[in-house]
């Protein structure tokens, strides 16, 4: 019997999605299978709204080298999703057009927070098969997330070019990477790029010690600094005053206390925007203390964009095609994970829900330290 197999991209736009798509697709269209994909149009929302386009031979062509999704996407949430400017649980509906299209299953490619919403939609009956994807390189249960290498590449190149201007002028740049929770990018980038002074989220810094590692560097001569800086890394006071905020709310929802879940959400929300701008504060702190003229480059989305490398395409493609043999069998409630050169079924309960982080005796932080780098602790 054919097997009907819905598609989705969920969360931020990454390199490799469509290449993931073409993986899947391909794989799905070849003689030892037999499924039809029906894809839906900007993630969960398109589900609730049963807005589809065919993933057919014709579609699915060039789409290997393309960046972005030619699917959509976008951040909404089943149990959570604005309908008419209010928060409602679309999760029934969802199930209403999974029926209706007698879906066999439902493919999500995403990061963390699909990986819990399509643990969630499993939870409630539906066959349910994820792809890790992000730039951060944060999903857990995983060697690697397609989207993740082009995006190392684009901040190095990024730090490779400001190393002249730095250079010319006798400045401090200050360079800031995304990763709100997870270092891998800046770190990767930092290392990669060369910089001087790498900060990230798992290591809380102290402005002082930054200081005086880009003084340190004047007395021997080097008369610029670069520093790498994850948009999530925090000074240490800073960083130990949101940590307490968050466990609040872990304990709060251990215990099923909704009042003072809310209230540590609140809590933890205050703290961020009163650390807002955290790389331009950090700038600004550094030429005082230095006495260096300092500047802020911050990267943002355009470390999502364009076309893949070819390490996110192969990656992308492997999982993908991996993915429809998956299908095939029938195993469902799953992640397929990069292990090594191979692909593998991970419980989708194993990975819904945490985060990978750089651990603090990684080898890249050991590698840092080893070559001179100021991780700011």
């Amino acid at each position: 019997m054919t097997q009907h197999i819905g598609v989705l991209t969920a969360g931020g736009d990454s390199p490799g999605l469509n290449a993931a798509i073409r993986g899947i697709g391909k794989t799905a269209l070849g003689d030892e299978f037999n499924i039809q994909l029906i894809g839906f149009k900007d993630g969960f929302k398109g589900l609730v709204n049963n807005r589809t386009m065919s993933l057919d031979g014709q579609m699915l062509s060039g789409l290997l080298t393309v960046g972005g999704t030619v699917l959509g996407t976008s951040r909404d949430k089943p149990h959570r999703m604005n309908v008419g400017g209010q928060i409602m649980d679309m999760t029934n509906v969802i199930i209403e057009t999974y029926e209706a299209n007698h879906l066999d299953a439902l493919i999500c490619l995403g990061g963390g927070g699909t990986q819990k919403n399509a643990l969630r939609l499993a939870q409630k009956g539906l066959n349910v098969i994820t792809l890790p994807k992000t730039i951060d390189n944060d999903v857990a249960m995983t060697d690697m997330t397609f989207g993740f290498d082009t995006a190392l590449g684009i901040a190095t190149e990024a730090i490779d070019r400001l190393h002249s201007t730095a250079h010319s002028h006798h400045r401090i740049i200050v360079v800031e990477i995304m990763g709100h929770r997870a270092g891998w990018l800046a770190l990767g980038a930092g290392i990669s790029g060369g910089a001087d002074v790498i900060l990230i989220p798992e290591i809380p810094y102290d402005t002082q010690k930054i200081a005086d590692a880009i003084s340190d560097r004047v007395r021997r001569g080097k008369s610029f600094s670069i520093v790498a800086v994850a948009e999530g890394a925090l000074p240490i006071k800073e960083a130990a005053e949101l940590h307490a905020a968050e466990a609040r709310k872990q304990q709060a929802k251990e215990a099923m206390d909704k009042e003072e879940k809310q209230a540590a959400k609140v809590a933890i929300a205050s703290i961020k925007a009163s650390h807002g701008n955290q790389t331009i504060k950090l700038s600004e702190q550094l030429e005082e203390l230095t006495g260096l003229e300092s500047r802020v480059t911050i990267l943002g989305h355009l470390q999502r964009g364009g076309t893949p490398s070819a390490a996110d395409r192969i990656l992308a493609t492997r999982l993908g095609s991996a993915c429809a043999e998956y299908v095939r069998d029938r195993e469902y409630g799953i992640m397929v994970a990069s292990r090594g050169e191979y692909a593998e079924a991970v419980p989708l309960d194993e990975v819904a829900g945490k985060r990978k982080l750089v651990p603090l005796d990684h080898p890249w932080v050991m590698t840092a330290r080893r070559v001179g780098t100021s991780l700011g602790d």
